[in-house]
């Protein structure tokens, strides 16, 4: 490990100072994100941006070989004892996150626990070589990958045990109407409706999934429950509740979040509502 983060270095080097990999992108992002911020402050933020990237980019690498001792050893599950009593009375439940820390590795260390049964969702790549590899890395631990396209299976089935789904949040919707238009870091942002789609259809909690880098190369996962009752929750709470736990974890320490991505790349049509906050 200490190899790798010193590849790291020369990596982000070679990203941030040579190439400037995606560099307008993160700026604009984080000075949307943050008008707040003087000038000096976002440039602060950008390299450590890059500084994380990179080591994200190795640490993928090393994910194809890393040992199990080496995963327990570099990222802790804080409390999963929350969801061990949640499941007492839900044998599923939704753990929606972020692609903030290293989402990857943190997810093969909660597919470690014998406490529960850890299902991925995941979009399956085009190149089926890629993605047959990436499926067998995330899987060589305990987690299981589903596909997008099979959830509804998926919930059909009786459950193995508490089972936790793992939902991404924070992906761009490719339809701008069928998604849920709310302010995010302070813009007009759509998101995914999945997570609140299959909690309330189908009756499963959701439990907000938060890492911390409190070292270079070292995560920690913790669980907020945001919603014991989906039946109950009215029209977009569930997913405002997400977005905003997400958003109030990269505000905490904005370097850590994947600001390379083009998050706010579509536009709200006129006819598609704009949802304010609800009150708690």
């Amino acid at each position: 490990m200490p190899l790798i983060y010193r590849v790291s270095d020369g990596l982000c080097f070679l990203l941030y100072r040579i190439i400037g990999y995606r560099k307008k992108v993160v700026r604009g992002n984080l000075n949307r994100s943050f008008p707040e911020k003087s000038a000096k402050e976002i440039f602060e933020i950008e390299a450590l941006v890059y500084k994380h990237v990179s080591d994200l980019v190795l640490e993928s690498v090393k994910q194809f070989s890393i040992r199990k001792h080496e995963v327990l050893a570099h990222c802790k599950v804080v409390n999963p004892e929350l969801l061990v009593e949640l499941g007492k009375t839900h044998p599923r439940i939704i753990l929606a996150a972020g692609h903030y820390g290293n989402w990857e590795l943190t997810s093969v260390a909660l597919g470690m626990n014998p406490a529960f049964i850890v299902q991925g969702i995941y979009t399956p790549l085009k190149n089926e070589f890629l993605d047959k590899k990436l499926k067998i890395s995330r899987e060589r631990y305990g987690m299981r990958m589903l596909s997008r396209h099979d959830i509804k299976d998926f919930a059909n089935r009786k459950p193995e045990g508490l089972e936790l789904i793992l939902f991404a949040t924070d992906q761009t919707p490719s339809n701008v109407r069928k998604c849920y238009w709310m302010d995010f870091l302070g813009q007009e942002t759509p998101v995914f409706f999945g997570t609140e789609k299959f909690a309330v259809e189908q009756g499963w909690p959701v439990v907000f999934g938060r890492i911390a880098k409190p070292r270079r190369g070292y995560y920690e996962l913790s669980f907020e429950l945001l919603e014991s009752d989906p039946h109950s929750a009215p029209y977009g709470r569930i997913t405002q509740q997400h977005t905003l736990a997400l958003e109030k974890e990269i505000k905490a320490y904005p370097p850590h979040w994947l600001w390379t991505h083009k998050r706010w790349k579509r536009t709200r049509p006129k006819d598609v509502p704009f949802h304010k906050l609800i009150e708690p």
